[in-house]
């Protein structure tokens, strides 16, 4: 079980660099984005956050 919570905590800080890569390359570009973000309804933003979690729980399936 530790091993588990190991992998979580190095997962974790990939995703932190991951995502920020992009505000430190391209930050108004990324100001942007932000921008059109809060232009967008709840639902959409709902249905995009269940899509990516479908896709990540998809993937980690498949590569196990």
């Amino acid at each position: 079980m530790a091993e588990f919570w190991h992998e979580l905590w190095i997962a974790f800080c990939l995703l932190l660099v991951i995502e920020g890569i992009i505000p430190f390359l391209y930050p108004q570009r990324w100001r942007q984005l932000v921008a059109q973000l809060a232009q967008i309804s709840d639902t959409s933003l709902r249905m995009v956050g269940f899509i990516s979690m479908i896709a990540g729980t998809a993937l980690l399936l498949i590569s196990r």
